[in-house]
């Protein structure tokens, strides 16, 4: 029944959306069936390194975004570890620390599944997020923090604190660390529940009671009407400078949610976006100004839909339901995470490796180039046990999983499932800054010493 209910979703949304995907020009593209390792003219693949033996190889990608701190984090489902690379050379990575659960032969569950770096101070922190199985070790564990301020040296790499969340079995899917307006350093992380948690990273770094951490939670209200249940799987945080807040936009089960989290002891909601096909609402970035949204839903045949907020962030709607525009690699495939650096928007898209596009218009999305870094054959997924995959054996989810921007020199890196690390570059894009496209600063890359002072000043 499930199934039938997400196909029907499926092929309502794509008649939805027809007109609007039309409006993109893919240019030439290979059959899903013939598709090999390699890219368009404009990107350049600069390095591979091969992840773990086995089915799965890597989770998520994380880079600092310091010029002179040139690392790349990569977590993984097998060992359920973390790995660290010196990208000093960026033709040749150097992988220079490694660290593993404890005893992970003994734990059963996803593993390793996401990594946010962050800086308090002069002292910079890695956070990585867990999820293991009820009745397995670790359970309760949602993420472990690094100080890593000693890299490249691996010897001064050290554990300060674990973050545990015992009301809710099975960890942290997705998490965000954000430099919030009044200062603080924030870690917001999902759990198996319908809500967001919001930490205060400042006092987990600082050795404070562990009952203090936690200091708000980001309710989802859009749950799945088959259930009613159901929270966020991934999100994101960012200052708007129209209204001189700081906004939290979730993507969950149900649909897409913003929130007013300038005081994130009290979050209030703003508005949503609701509307057919969005049960599986997986990821939610909006332009550095907000007033355009680029939005992933997680089946197979389903764009990714291009949103004007302006109503919604104004307050004239409570929801939004109707997409200006949609964008995909193929039609019969699936993207997974993006990253926008407006007006590009760069995406792991399973299957499809590296992605690029264009919202200079966007109405109109164009796409920009493409790099393959799996050639997996289509629809042949690994199924199995989750630390082996949780997809069938038609599943498209493979290949391209995580995937970063480094924002002074536009550095390009893929974490690919069955393939590992890949670094590339694009023709003209050799970095990023919001006052060179007429837009504010703002990505997910945070300014960890001033935060967005400097904005809320200029925009006073």
């Amino acid at each position: 029944m499930r199934s039938m209910v997400i196909s029907a979703v499926a092929a309502a949304t794509l008649q939805l959306l027809s007109s609007a995907i039309g409006a993109q020009d893919p240019g030439a593209k290979l059959t899903p069936f013939d598709k090999k390792s390699g890219g368009s003219e404009k990107v350049h693949m600069l390095a591979h390194v091969p992840g773990h033996e086995g089915a799965w190889k890597a989770a998520d990608v994380e880079l600092e975004q310091d010029p002179n701190r040139p690392f790349a984090y990569m977590c993984g489902f097998v060992n359920f570890d973390f790995q660290i690379y010196d990208l000093s050379n960026t033709a040749s990575p150097k992988k220079i620390f490694q660290w593993s659960i404890e005893n992970p032969e003994l734990h059963r569950g996803i593993g390793a599944m996401d990594g946010k770096y962050f800086k308090i101070g002069r002292r910079y922190f890695y956070a990585q997020s867990f999820q293991f199985q009820q009745g397995t070790p670790d359970a309760d564990l949602g993420a472990v923090i690094f100080d890593v301020t000693g890299l490249p040296d691996a010897s001064k790499v050290k554990e300060v604190a674990r973050i545990r969340y015992p009301q809710s079995l099975g960890g942290f899917h997705n998490s965000f660390a954000y430099k919030h307006s009044d200062g603080r350093a924030l870690y917001f992380a999902t759990v198996n529940a319908s809500k967001a948690l919001i930490y205060d990273l400042d006092k987990v770094v600082a050795g404070a009671d562990p009952s203090t951490w936690l200091i708000g939670e980001v309710p989802n209200p859009t749950p799945m009407k088959q259930t009613g249940a159901g929270g966020y799987h991934d999100f994101y945080v960012g200052f708007d400078p129209a209204t001189q807040q700081d906004k939290f936009y979730g993507a969950g089960l149900g649909g897409y949610s913003v929130f007013d989290v300038t005081k994130p002891e009290m979050p209030k909601q703003a508005f949503t976006i609701t509307s057919l096909g969005m049960d599986l609402a997986h990821t939610f970035t909006p332009s550095p100004d907000g007033r355009y949204a680029v939005t992933e839903t997680e089946y197979q045949y389903t764009p990714l839909r291009i949103w004007d907020l302006k109503d919604g962030q104004s307050g004239k709607t409570q929801n939004i339901d109707q997409p200006i525009s949609a964008w995909t690699s193929d039609w019969r495939t699936l993207a997974h995470n993006h990253e926008v650096r407006w007006p590009y928007v760069f995406v792991s898209a399973y299957e499809d490796g590296l992605q690029v596009f264009n919202l200079k218009d966007p109405k109109k999305p164009v796409t920009e180039g493409h790099f393959y870094t799996c050639n997996c054959e289509h629809e042949k997924g690994f199924g199995g046990s989750l630390e082996n995959g949780w997809q069938s054996e038609n599943s498209v989810m493979q290949g391209a999983f995580g995937i970063d921007v480094r924002n002074h020199d536009g550095l390009v890196v893929i974490s690919d499932m069955r393939t590992g690390l890949w670094i590339f570059r694009m023709d003209g894009f050799t970095g990023w800054k919001g006052s060179d496209h007429g837009v504010p600063d703002i990505s997910s890359v945070q300014d960890w010493d001033r935060g967005p002072k400097a904005m809320k000043t200029k925009a006073n």
